[in-house]
């Protein structure tokens, strides 16, 4: 049995402990044993010695759930909300007759329920991760119960002591033979890592393309007013607002989100009233059309014409995704009730209403939304659109921001300013980089199209390939983590993906006319994201096999200090777990001297939602030259860097007192932290040589080089004070 200590008590971990910690995947610390390259250390692990059972859900009330319900319209619902602006407006059926748009309600109406309530509402909402959703929450799940290998496209270091982390997930004691083979297969988890990163900067590309649109089409109203409002006066007053849009971005969704639900409700009942006024006045028995036998009738009259309309239709579940995006800020229950008692009927009526309409006007089927509200209240409409659309927009821009705070604590994405715009939501956070980014790329697509219907079409192919995505993972996460029938997994993912293709295959035949914006978006993104986590993986790789031992650690220590140590603490930042770092060999060579406590420290990022307090730290005793020690600090990818500056050292040495095994070992660490520290980091430049091929080389010596130089730095994280830190530099011939 292993001998656990924290403070002065001795703790027992059984044997069973053990037996998990022995099947994770060699070459990593297991918490006490012995690792190639790790030999003889004794690790010190807080959440191992207090293991915590797995979080329980949250139990609401019924009113707490009404309440969080009334919350989400605002922050969940902004963009599937407004899709009311837009649908009708984008078809393009000339002549269309009574039974064309009963077939288009038709297809709306049944679009909405199976891709919205079936699959978002029913199935997809329970593939959280710990409450956490989106893209990220899925792949972190999968990541958590399967042992991803070290040979893909983002660098793996996992830890047996992973599993005991309060919000990590439970691993399956029998595996399918989907999961063996998903673990057997680098392969395939390169593209299940690569398909999640395309996916991640579609739903980037989402948040330039939901502005645009829902912009555009508020403030097209206008146009019905005046013959002397031209397209673009309506697209030079759209720029203004998304620019202002933009520009309020630094202050925070705090101060403005508590008008988003009163907005979004109005909205809601607004375009429920409309709607049945308009079927009461136009066409009573509009509502005839939930029967799909006239999609059958759509079909057989519109041929090829109908089936290019698909394109448009599916703009009615735009901003379903973000019912799973925006998880993490609600819970199950109340974003099912929002959907089902107010965005749900409020849509099937707004719906109903214009084709009611527009059967008795087929002439102003490119006006549809603003033609059908009564003339006393066309302007109030065009207030509660406009803001609606605001709130639309900040909707998945704040969630753009949120996708790349997860996919750089994931190592996916360079580091780039992340500002916290609120004390009280830890999800609210501002990134200047990516703010700019959004609002060039909005701008531009507003001002290059004109307010035409590409944008609608770029705007269609983003959401559809999101959905694509979110099948598929959700297809293996049914079969690895569900352990679901093999039998209702086919016939899911053969339904779902049967439809969405073929939503997706109208959209691609309209490439040229603006199905190719998201993917020269996502282009713009993946060249950073692939380029940057390519670079990490060879600087891992690099790192791992040029690792100093503890044997080699000590050679260097009495080659180039002899018996005394340097005065104070000296503290090294690296990625590597096992072994010491290559610039400890740099360091020790022109300073000849090693502090007499040095300090390795691994800060990672875990593919979990959050890493409690208690459980962030894992401290060990390295063998070798007496005083060396390891600290593993550890975050989730929800998590806010709390330990920064001086704090960050002096919880670090905290731990490692609690873990003393002795008053003078502690009182050892207290000397040396008072006579000062010094943070040493290295700033490595990797160069890879002319044996690799001309692409790879470009990869490297460039576009990586050119990310290290102008993104941040890991110690900037850290906001350590700049004269208390040292750069070592390194070149690493790759």
């Amino acid at each position: 049995m292993k001998v656990v200590r924290r403070g002065d008590d001795d703790i027992e971990v059984g044997a069973e402990k053990s037996r998990q910690a022995s099947e994770v995947v060699p070459d990593e610390i297991a918490d006490g044993a012995s690792t190639s390259g790790a030999a003889g250390r004794q690790t010190f692990t807080f959440s191992q010695a207090y293991k915590m059972r797995h979080r329980e859900p949250m139990v609401f009330t019924k009113w707490q759930t009404m309440l969080l319900a009334y919350q989400s319209l605002g922050i969940v619902y902004g963009d599937l909300g407004t899709s009311p602006l837009y649908v009708f407006s984008s078809l393009a059926l000339p002549g269309a007759g009574e039974a064309d748009l009963l077939g288009v309600l038709s297809l709306i109406l049944w679009t909405l329920t199976v891709m919205s309530l079936v699959k978002y509402v029913l199935i997809v909402l329970r593939a959280d991760d710990h409450g956490e959703g989106g893209t990220f929450a899925l792949y972190s799940l999968l990541r958590q119960h399967v042992n991803f290998g070290g040979d893909m496209p983002v660098p793996v270091t996992r830890q047996p002591s992973d599993a005991g982390l309060r919000f990590h997930g439970e691993r399956s004691a029998s595996p399918s033979r989907l999961h063996r083979w998903l673990e057997g297969s680098s392969a395939l988890q390169a593209a299940v890592t690569c398909f999640v990163l395309f996916g991640t900067c579609m739903m980037i590309g989402d948040g330039a393309l939901t502005p645009a649109i829902s912009v555009l089409s508020a403030v097209q109203g206008i146009q019905s007013r005046s013959s002397y409002i031209k397209q673009e006066h309506v697209v030079i007053l759209s720029v203004v607002i998304l620019l202002l849009l933009f520009l309020v971005q630094r202050f925070g969704t705090s101060k403005v989100s508590a008008s988003f639900s009163p907005i979004m409700l109005v909205w809601f009942g607004s375009i429920a009233l409309i709607g049945v006024y308009n079927i009461v006045k136009y066409y009573p028995p509009v509502l005839k059309a939930v029967s799909p036998h006239y999609i059958y009738y759509y079909f057989a009259r519109n041929k090829k014409v109908g089936w290019e309309q698909l394109g448009a239709i599916i703009l009615c579940i735009t901003g379903a995704e973000a019912m799973f995006a925006d998880l993490g800020h609600f819970n199950k229950s109340s974003i099912q009730v929002a959907f089902s008692t107010v965005v749900y009927p409020s849509l099937i009526l707004a719906y109903s209403g214009q084709a009611a309409y527009v059967i008795k006007h087929p002439s102003q089927l490119s006006t549809t939304f603003y033609s059908s509200i009564p003339g006393p209240l066309f302007w109030p409409m065009f207030v509660v659109a406009t803001l609606a659309a605001i709130v639309a927009s900040q909707a998945l821009i704040s969630a753009s921001f949120s996708i790349i705070r997860q996919s750089m604590a994931l190592g996916c994405f360079p580091r780039v300013t992340i500002r916290h715009t609120s004390e009280k939501y830890e999800g609210q956070v501002y990134c200047p980089e990516i703010n700019f980014f959004l609002m060039v790329v909005c701008v531009v697509i507003t001002v290059g199209f004109g307010g035409g219907p590409e944008i609608g079409r770029a705007f269609g192919v983003a959401v559809i390939f999101v959905m694509l995505i979110t099948t598929s993972l959700i297809s293996i996460v049914m079969d690895v983590i569900w352990r679901v029938h093999p039998a209702w997994i086919a016939t899911f993912a053969a339904a779902f993906i049967a439809v969405e293709g073929v939503y997706g295959s109208a959209l691609m035949n309209k490439f040229e006319e603006g199905g190719w914006v998201p993917f020269a978006i996502a282009a713009l993104l993946l060249v950073p994201t692939l380029s940057w986590t390519y670079g990490r993986k060879l600087k891992a790789g690099y790192e791992a096999r040029h690792a100093l031992d503890a044997a080699e650690l000590g050679a260097l220590v009495a080659r180039t200090t002899g018996a005394r140590r340097a005065p104070g603490a000296c503290v090294f930042l690296t990625d590597l777990v096992n072994g010491f770092p290559p610039i400890v060999r740099r360091y020790a060579e022109h300073t000849a001297c090693l502090r007499e406590l040095t300090l390795f420290v691994t800060v990672r990022e875990l593919p979990v939602r959050s890493v409690l307090p208690e459980e962030r730290f894992l401290v060990a005793r390295e063998m070798g030259p007496a005083g060396v020690y390891r600290c593993v600090v550890r975050y989730g990818y929800m998590d806010k860097y709390d330990l920064v500056g001086d704090g960050f050292v002096a919880s670090a040495v905290a731990a490692l007192k609690e873990a003393a095994e002795s008053a003078e070992e502690a009182e050892a660490m207290d000397s040396a932290i008072g006579e000062g520290y010094v943070v040493v980091f290295g700033r490595t430049i990797l160069h890879m040589g002319g044996e690799h091929n001309w692409f790879k080389r470009f990869v490297i010596n460039h576009l990586y080089r050119f990310l290290q130089k102008n993104f941040r730095s890991s110690v900037s994280m850290l906001k350590i004070d700049h004269a208390k830190t040292l750069q070592v530099g390194m070149l690493y011939e790759i």
